[in-house]
């Protein structure tokens, strides 16, 4: 008898260990808005149930114990809860998840001047930063033409075949278009814009920020196309201290150095580079593809934080550089009659930058901001030099007031840019001398949870052109966790001046000054709309994103250099009108060590005068698609394809289609990393399927440089972080 009552005791305790018990919750967000698609897991036992439209969620068959339920849902961090099964009066949880931050979240951007991350700000805009900015800098550490190349809706145009004189264009429109920042000031304008891209080595930067569509309510003139700001590192309390050596197939060199360090009252960031080049011919035509050069740039600034209210910093740029291409017997000290052709540039450029801000209290911040700038450039050739000095200046002042839900930023700026062109055998110099005086206001409300406004409003006066009042207006839509959308739009104008693409290709000569009393700015309005789309898949294994933009941008009054019938060039306005049109479409898809990276652009850009007419070497459709395979710390491989569509050209043909490829693989230890790049590995040439000048190598009359004349270039080096 004792021994079936023992036995019934234990059938009962089995009967309980093996009962099936259930579990419920509603799960919620911060707001206690329902989480549809939630889902609840069991590891151990393998079981899991997905939640409901009102976020309730159910799992049953548990048995008798102790077991960990995770909740998850995309985009928001996953919860782990211990509960001991079975739940007292079969009990119904509310659990609340955290939002996460997305990686874009992390990315703090300036270039709008308002203090939010880029997941918050109406206005649309692309970073370069992080990974992504070191990976393309091992590309081309010499500058950063390349960098900017590869993003979508940008395409970089070569103004000269020997010497690689270079613009950016942003969405099918001319360089002139494009206003260059470098933390907030515009130091890249006028004559000192035609070698910038060039002469800026990235491994100082903490990011490159990327506007597209009219940013003139934002900085003042020039912005009609886009902006581009390039950020400085700033101090940390650890210090940062980088070296960078790279060498290349065609005996190129680039060495570099970069030291940051905060301490109690004061920090520094000392930046300082050499760059060579050697004259390189890969298609043996007697021309550079890659001109000599040396270049030298030194960047030291200081920072001093007076107290936890106010701080300022100043710094110096300097930058030297000796360019020379053409002919390469004349480059080697072979030069003859025949072979004389030559191109010189020789460019100094100086600036200094102040900027001081001081906290007033929580909410209100005010700063101020200076630059001054000389930049002495020459540019020769056989018969001609050109050469002449810009000085300029920008001053700004700016109140922030900042609340919960309100954001202003009010302020005013004064802009100088004169230019002195060096007397040789000139009649009439390009001379001019421009000062603008500009007053803005910005607001950005977060009106609700899903929409965002940011509004802005500036009124500049220029002495030659007259007042400008920029309206510019901005939204930001939070449709969801996984979407949102933008649209923005405002008014722009430029100024005129003889520093364009078309004049910098024929190094300025006969080029007339611009008669300001007949002339008018250029005008302009246009706007995007973007949608955009992150998700997750296979339980968070994969994460996707789709971002797709549409824009718009139309220029009234464009400046267009025609030549006269006595062979000088003049600055004409003809009746009509440029605009440019299209998409880019975005895609990006990541699994484990592996992102793939798939962009695509049309652009329709065109001229309307009496006729209509396409623009001139723009690349219709783009295609970018980049591989990237990646091990934390440990390693780095990308492959890259990019295609170009056939191109309309000035002299009235068209251009070849082609593609440019390129891989890259970087090895990394704790402090210490190599990297080879091997650049247009299928050596895509303009020379290969097409000309680039005609007439006589002694003297060449250039056509225009849609496609790579360089080709296939390997380059490699190290990489030192102590």
């Amino acid at each position: 008898m004792k021994f079936i009552f023992t036995y019934c005791i234990a059938l009962l305790c089995t009967l309980n260990m093996y009962a099936q018990h259930t579990f419920k919750a509603i799960i919620k967000d911060a707001q206690k808005k329902p989480l549809q698609s939630a889902t609840a897991t069991i590891k151990p036992l393998k079981k899991s149930a997905v939640a409901d439209s009102s976020g309730f969620v159910t799992i049953k068959i548990i048995p008798t114990g102790k077991f960990e339920v995770m909740l998850s849902h995309v985009g928001f961090e996953d919860k782990v809860i211990l509960f001991e099964f079975p739940i007292a009066n079969d009990s119904i949880f509310e659990i609340e998840l955290k939002e996460t931050e997305h990686e874009e979240n992390e990315v703090v951007v300036t270039s709008t001047r308002s203090t939010g991350s880029i997941a918050n700000i109406p206005t649309r805009i692309e970073t370069i930063a992080g990974e992504e900015l070191q990976e393309k800098g091992n590309m081309k550490p010499g500058d950063i033409r390349m960098m900017l190349n590869e993003s979508t809706g940008i395409q970089t145009q070569q103004t000269s075949a020997t010497s690689y004189n270079s613009s950016i264009r942003i969405q099918g429109l001319d360089g002139k278009y494009t206003l260059i920042i470098r933390d907030g000031f515009p130091l890249y304008s006028g004559f000192s814009g035609g070698l910038g891209l060039l002469q800026i080595v990235p491994l100082d930067l903490k990011q490159v920020e990327l506007i597209k569509g009219s940013s003139s309510t934002l900085y003042g003139g020039g912005a009609i196309a886009g902006l581009v700001n390039l950020v400085s590192k700033i101090p940390k309390s650890e210090r940062e201290l980088n070296f960078l050596v790279n060498g290349t197939s065609a005996s190129g060199l680039d060495a570099s150095g970069f030291y940051s360090q905060k301490f109690k009252k004061v920090g520094t960031t000392i930046f300082a580079s050499y760059n060579h080049g050697t004259p390189y011919d890969p298609a043996n035509i007697g021309l550079t593809a890659i001109p000599k050069f040396d270049r030298y740039t030194l960047n030291p600034k200081l920072f001093f934080y007076f107290n936890k209210n106010t701080t300022a910093n100043f710094g110096l740029n300097a930058t030297y550089e000796n360019r020379i291409g053409g002919d390469i017997k004349y480059i080697e000290g072979k030069a003859d009659s025949i072979h004389s052709y030559f191109e010189k540039n020789k460019t100094n450029r100086y600036s200094t930058q102040l900027s001081v801000e001081h906290t007033i209290n929580d909410n209100a911040k005010f700063s101020f901001k200076n630059s001054v700038s000389y930049y002495n450039r020459s540019i020769q050739i056989p018969d001609y030099l050109f050469s002449g000095v810009q000085v300029s200046s920008y001053s700004e002042v700016n109140f922030n007031y900042k609340k919960e839900k309100l954001e202003w930023i009010s302020g005013i700026n004064f802009l100088t840019d004169k230019f002195t062109q060096n007397k040789h055998d000139i009649i009439i110099p390009v001379n001019y001398n421009q000062n603008t005086i500009g007053a803005f206001v910005q607001n950005t409300w977060n009106a609700s949870k899903i929409l965002t406004l940011e509004t802005g409003l500036r009124g500049d006066y220029q002495n030659d052109y007259g007042f400008f009042l920029l309206p510019r207006l901005a939204a930001l839509f939070k449709l969801s966790n996984h979407l949102t959308s933008r649209i923005g739009g405002g008014l722009g104008y430029k100024t005129p001046n003889v520093f364009t693409e078309d004049a910098e290709r024929i190094q300025f000569k006969n080029v007339l000054p611009i008669d300001s009393k007949n002339r008018i700015a250029e005008k302009s309005f246009g706007g995007n709309f973007d949608i955009n789309y992150r998700t997750t898949l296979f339980n968070n294994k994969v994460s996707f994103s789709l971002n797709q933009l549409f824009f718009y941008t139309r220029i009234n009054n464009p400046l267009v250099l025609t030549q006269l019938a006595n062979g000088y060039y003049n600055y004409l306005q003809p009746k009509g009108f440029i605009d440019t049109k299209g998409i880019e479409t975005n895609f990006k898809l990541t699994y484990k060590n592996l992102k793939l990276f798939i962009g695509y652009t049309f652009a329709d850009a065109k001229e309307h005068y009496t006729t209509t007419t396409e623009f001139a070497l723009v690349a219709k459709h783009r295609l970018n698609n980049v591989l990237v395979y990646e091990i934390e710390n440990k390693l780095k491989v990308g492959l890259e394809g990019y295609y170009y569509s056939k191109q309309k050209l000035n002299d009235g043909a068209t251009g070849k289609a082609y593609w440019l490829t390129g891989f890259m693989i970087e090895r990394l230890w704790k402090h210490f990393s190599i990297f080879a790049n091997f650049e247009n590995f299928t050596d895509t040439r303009q020379t290969k399927f097409d000309t680039i000048y005609t007439g006589t190598i002694t003297n060449p009359v250039f056509r225009d440089i849609y496609a790579p004349v360089d080709g296939f270039v390997l380059n490699g080096g190290f990489k030192i972080k102590l």
